[in-house]
């Protein structure tokens, strides 16, 4: 059943992504497994990157369950598409729910989508990682597919309009060789690899990205450290502190 909602809904996403007619670049699909579960793993700068992530699947002719907040399954339009295409919800005061829901579905076969870093990255660079993806992984007995997005947060993100026209803006995707979840690794030092692969990748999409800001009030988008306008995330810390 879940397939009858999910294909439907990517060709409509894909419609939607010709119409604004987006330049997409994705390499390395190849190593997301075409069978058997595995945690797929990204950066997280945009409210569509879910979309994006399951793209780069689809080559594999995989379907990604994404692990994403509770609220959005709660909405009256994604809510019952979120269920029929078995993404699985996460409600923070309970999280042990969705991490059994996970683990089911990786044992079972499924790819599961999880963003460690929990939120969108506002400075559009590469915050923690919770240990939680890892923790699946070694427990499911599933390799890591670490991958990384770079032009989605130009489309729609935190604290900025939506960006629905035909703007011909680029999105460009890495996908990264799959990681071994040993159980004898320690969860945190794992992590802590995880993140350097996924930031390895990050600064890949970056390297190969065409886009540039079309001016001084174009630079929103590029992390300081780029020469663009992004709160740092001292900045950020500072802002929440007070």
């Amino acid at each position: 059943m879940a397939e009858l909602v999910y294909r439907p809904v990517v060709g409509v996403a894909l419609t939607m992504f010709k119409a604004w007619d987006l330049k997409i670049d994705c390499k390395g699909s190849e190593n997301i497994p075409r069978s058997g579960g595995a945690v797929l793993v990204s950066n997280h700068i945009s409210y569509l990157d879910f979309i994006f992530n399951g793209l780069a699947a689809l080559p594999q002719k995989r379907l990604v369950r994404f692990m994403a907040k509770e609220s959005v399954f709660r909405h009256r339009i994604s809510g019952p598409l979120m269920r029929a295409m078995k993404h699985i919800p996460v409600d923070r005061n309970q999280g042990e729910a969705a991490y059994a829901h996970a683990l089911e579905s990786l044992k079972s076969g499924e790819v599961v989508g999880v963003f460690p870093e929990a939120t969108i990255s506002q400075s559009f660079t590469l915050k923690g990682f919770k240990s939680g993806a890892v923790r699946l992984a070694q427990e499911a007995g599933v390799p890591l597919v670490p991958m990384a997005l770079w032009g989605t947060q130009r489309l729609w993100t935190k604290g900025h309009p939506r960006n629905f026209k035909r703007s011909h803006t680029p999105v460009t995707i890495r996908v990264g060789e799959a990681m071994e979840a040993t159980r004898d690794t320690y969860a945190g030092a794992l992590t802590r690899q995880l993140r350097e692969r996924v930031q390895e990748l990050l600064e890949a999409a970056q390297r190969a990205y065409p886009g540039r800001p079309k001016g001084p009030e174009d630079t929103w988008w590029m992390p300081a450290h780029l020469g663009g306008t992004a709160p740092t995330p001292e900045q950020l810390r500072t802002a929440k502190v007070h």
